[in-house]
């Protein structure tokens, strides 16, 4: 008998408390796993005197379900997924929704949306953030998809998803085809250079200032008062006071070899292929590359010289670190916003920017209160170029720029790597110029190459010079990489 409003498939943390969360917002949801033995554990513990059911088969699952029939899958990224679906179509019919809850890769998404689209099916890739605890009790949801499922799913999606502080909640329509797992990407990279972002702080404070853990988690405290309010902040506070058993900070004895699961490779690859210059997030993904070569880096701590390190005074310090800190976040916020707005445009999707910045309000990882501000923005201009030309942000880094400019400045005196609140810098001096060097490139390309320049004065007409007087007039064919 079809008793349940949703199936969900995948019984690991995440699929068992989004599973909870549901129930626990009044609504009927079947259970399943092909491992069946999970299922009746499941039941009989974590699910005990719920209302939740379970399937023995795919049929059973598809048989308990109301129409038009919703199943989520929260399953590994890749084959398991086109094999369930291949599981799930012969006992669903026309109208019915497949939800991709799992980290797949959005052109996967963009590839079974428009397969099953063919055969009546509408499906829902959807980003799904917060980790264990957000799954259980209000995650970042980003469904994207068939826009014809949504008026069937909104109402459990929008339910168990997490609230902003003014109630809204964390969870609205992306856009078409494979725009939710896209923006996930997204929030993944932008997520990998936050945390540099703090870990360069940290390193800057430790190194560079002479701080303790717990000096370091008092101004972690401190800045989690004021404009960095974010969740990042807030662990990064909780993890400098975790002490060992010994009374000592246990961060530090930490391995520094950092891991990936390659979203923020994604989405590097990805702006590399459309041309968008999100180079805070490769520099990101780039910094823990280098991590991993701890053998290397060992020797070469005792072979490669630097300069002489000199404790400096934190006491007026501290308050041009946070500002730095804040201007390079809001620069990962706009590169990640520049990459979308490309997307949106090469795929023909209607991203909503402003709706966007408010699922990652609440239950994600990079939840933070200046994501209030970038909604705002895109309500007021939902065509906004640019975050950085919004009054708020170009006001605010302009009120961070010296600050910005003195813990750069600082950094590399002394020889402490900034990759991520580097580039930043870099990516805001590069786009504030009207004249960037690139005219000497053009002009390089051509000599040796025969690759053609535009002049100013009449842009969009390729011209070649014989610039020895040996070559030939002859330009090569011109193209985009």
């Amino acid at each position: 008998m079809a008793t349940a409003d949703i199936g969900l498939i995948g019984l690991a943390v995440m699929g068992q408390n989004l599973i909870l969360n549901m129930n626990d917002h009044g609504f009927v949801v079947c259970a399943y796993n092909r491992t069946q033995a999970k299922v009746d554990h499941f039941l009989a513990n974590e699910a005990k005197d719920s209302q939740i059911i379970g399937a023995t088969s795919i049929e059973d699952l598809c048989s308990k379900l109301k129409r038009p029939r919703k199943v989520m899958m929260l399953v590994k990224a890749g084959s398991a997924v086109d094999s369930f679906i291949d599981q799930l179509l012969p006992f669903l019919e026309q109208g019915d929704i497949i939800i991709d809850g799992g980290n797949s890769h959005f052109p996967d998404s963009v590839r079974r949306a428009k397969t099953l689209a063919e055969k009546g099916i509408l499906f829902v890739g959807s980003g799904v953030s917060g980790g264990e605890e957000g799954a259980r009790f209000g995650p970042s949801l980003m469904p994207g998809g068939n826009p014809q499922a949504w008026p069937f799913i909104k109402p459990i999606f929008q339910a168990i998803a997490a609230k902003a502080p003014d109630g809204a909640p964390c969870c609205d329509w992306v856009g078409e085809e494979g725009s939710g797992h896209y923006v996930k990407m997204v929030h993944n990279g932008i997520e990998y250079g936050d945390m540099q972002l703090i870990c360069e702080v940290y390193q800057i404070m430790k190194e560079g200032l002479g701080m303790s853990s717990d000096e370091m988690a008092d101004t972690f405290e401190e800045w989690n008062k004021g404009k960095l309010d974010s969740f990042l902040i807030e662990i990064t506070r909780d993890i400098l006071r975790f002490k060992d058993e010994d009374g000592t900070a246990l961060v530090e004895k930490i391995r520094d070899t950092a891991g990936q699961k390659g979203t923020g490779k994604w989405t590097g690859i990805d702006s590399l292929d459309r041309g968008i210059p999100v180079s805070l997030i490769g520099e990101a993904v780039y910094a823990r590359c280098l991590s991993s070569l701890k053998d290397e880096r060992t020797r070469a701590s005792k072979i490669l010289v630097g300069p002489t390190s000199q404790v400096v005074d934190k006491s007026d310090f501290l308050d041009a670190l946070g500002e730095a800190l804040y201007a390079a976040k809001i620069v990962s916020y706009a590169q990640g916003f520049m990459l979308m707005r490309q997307a949106a445009s090469d795929y023909g999707w209607n991203l909503n920017f402003a709706g966007i910045a408010l699922m990652w309000r609440g239950g994600c990882i990079i939840r933070s209160a200046f994501l209030g501000k970038i909604k705002d923005a895109y309500t007021v201009n939902p065509s906004l170029e640019n975050l950085l030309f919004d009054p708020f942000f170009t006001e605010a880094t302009a009120t961070a720029q010296s600050a910005w400019r003195k813990v750069i400045a600082m950094a590399v005196t002394q020889g402490i790597p900034t990759p991520a609140l580097s580039t930043s810098l870099n990516f805001y001096d590069g786009l504030r110029h009207e004249m960037l060097p690139a005219n000497l490139l053009q002009a390089q390309r051509d000599y040796f190459g025969a690759h053609t320049y535009e002049l100013l004065s009449n842009p969009g007409t390729h011209i070649h010079t014989n610039w020895t007087g040996k070559g030939g007039n002859v330009s090569s064919t011109n193209y985009d990489a």
